[in-house]
């Protein structure tokens, strides 16, 4: 008898409100294939509730999300999950009832992606972020639609190519975070904006949200997802990828850091 498979992704509706928990806590809730499939459900079944007005996205853990499963890309299917991952972005920026996203805890990667399709993103003041892709040999291509239309130029620039983490008030400077606050007011803010976006009117809030996706400013940059997903897989499947991830999960330098430690010798 096969057992049952736990949920990683839980969801309840009150006040007019579909809280989205992420809940993957063993691996600080990577986007493994199953995170993603049951991330977009619960998304597809908010937007269908009529008694939902507005979501919420927060997580269980001491993480928000730390992007990609890197365990899960070195298996058969790297780079490629049964529900892709692109699809949980479009459902984001797409879904006509705004999302409001918490942040108690560190994010990175496609983590961060997450945040972009967001709406209004609320973090707490510790939180910091990465995007740690190039460091991986990767490429922060897919997750590039949804944030290059929010990130001031030169902090994408400097951000994606040195990987270099930096903090909540760095983070609300470059357009990646609303609001950052303290610890013990998270929550209290999350309501706030929460019952904000519940006084408007449901159809307003759908057509606001398109007419905001017609602003070249705010489109999905960088061209077609497909394109981009495509591009993402290369570098996954890649020389590059394979070490890189390699490395992380042994807890060692990639070969590309070896090779500049014996040209700077």
């Amino acid at each position: 008898m096969v057992g049952r498979v736990t949920a990683v992704v839980h969801s309840r509706v009150g006040g007019g409100v579909a809280t989205v928990t992420l809940d993957s806590q063993h691996n600080r809730n990577a986007l493994s294939a199953q995170l993603i499939g049951e991330l977009l459900a619960a998304l597809h079944a908010a937007v269908a509730d009529p008694a939902v007005r507005a979501i919420v996205l927060t997580h269980e853990g001491r993480a928000f999300c730390s992007g990609a499963d890197l365990k899960e890309a070195r298996g058969p299917a790297a780079g490629q999950p049964a529900v892709p991952f692109p699809a949980v972005l479009q459902a984001l920026w797409e879904a006509p009832k705004p999302v409001v996203a918490r942040v108690a805890g560190p994010a990175r990667a496609g983590g961060l992606g997450l945040l972009g399709a967001c709406d209004i993103v609320v973090c707490a003041e510790a939180v910091t972020f990465a995007f740690t892709e190039v460091r991986l040999g990767l490429v922060p291509a897919i997750i590039s639609a949804s944030l290059l239309p929010r990130l001031a130029p030169r902090a994408a620039q400097e951000l994606f190519l040195t990987g270099e983490t930096f903090d909540a008030r760095r983070a609300v400077d470059i357009g990646l975070v609303t609001v950052a606050v303290p610890a013990d007011r998270l929550d209290d803010e999350v309501r706030r904006y929460a019952g904000l976006l519940a006084r408007g009117a449901p159809g307003a809030l759908a057509a606001t949200k398109a007419l905001l996706r017609r602003d070249p400013g705010l489109r999905p940059a960088t061209g077609d997802l497909a394109q981009l997903s495509a591009l993402s897989v290369r570098h996954f499947t890649g020389e590059e990828g394979r070490e890189g991830i390699a490395a992380f999960a042994e807890k060692r330098d990639p070969s590309w850091m070896a090779a500049a430690k014996k040209d700077d010798g």
